[in-house]
């Protein structure tokens, strides 16, 4: 609930003011894009305020944004009903929600997340089973394992931060590591690079439903 409401009240401000996706976000979308057809289901799963969900909306059938933040979720709504398009729905709601079908999304984007959760093994699994046969799952995870005094100067805040209950959890992934925990779970890596080195990797991976 703490780290629920620490997201809630960094939602009004977590858009850059002027800047609606920044060039991670871009090279994101692209990559997705190369993946998908009209005929596409996408789960945008830790959705925040919906800005690359509503960007993937108009080349594919459904898209389907999840995140626990209510306030997150309102902006996300707003932004939706501005854009117009009308194959965008959003939730408040966990990637483990009993309404969600097995084998029924062709992609899923988990940004930014699979350093927060505390069972990330867990998480990639349930992934797995939402997917079609062959489906993508797209991760974008600061690895915040690298040793090296200003990935030092992270990691410290972030540790207090997640002892103090505002942050539930945190996992200092190694790549390598985070590679491990998605192929484990039944995935081909097919693309993994870093979109940012210094002072944290930020590991971009596409990995393919085995």
């Amino acid at each position: 609930m703490k780290s629920e409401s620490m997201w809630n009240r960094l939602a009004n401000n977590y858009d850059t003011p002027g800047v609606s996706l920044g060039d991670n976000d871009l090279k994101i979308i692209d990559c997705a894009k190369k993946y998908l057809n009209p005929g596409s289901t996408v789960m945008d799963y830790g959705c925040a305020t919906g800005s690359i969900a509503i960007e993937l909306a108009g080349t594919v059938k459904a898209v389907y944004g999840f995140d626990f933040s209510a306030k997150m979720i309102e902006i996300a709504e707003r932004k939706a009903v501005e854009s117009t398009h009308t194959n965008i729905h959003f939730m408040k709601a966990t990637i483990f929600d009993d309404k969600l079908e097995e084998e029924s999304f062709d992609l899923i984007l988990g940004l930014s997340i699979l350093h927060l959760i505390k069972e990330p093994t867990q998480v990639v699994k349930r992934i797995n089973q939402l997917l079609k046969p062959g489906g993508i799952f797209i991760s974008a995870t600061p690895c915040l394992a690298k040793n090296s005094f200003r990935s030092t100067l992270i990691r410290v805040p972030l540790s207090v931060l997640s002892k103090l209950g505002i942050l539930a959890h945190i996992n200092f992934f190694s790549v390598d590591g985070l590679a491990d925990c998605i192929t484990n779970q039944n995935f081909d890596i097919i693309e993994n690079e870093s979109l940012s080195e210094n002072p944290v990797t930020d590991a971009f991976i596409v990995a393919r439903k085995i």
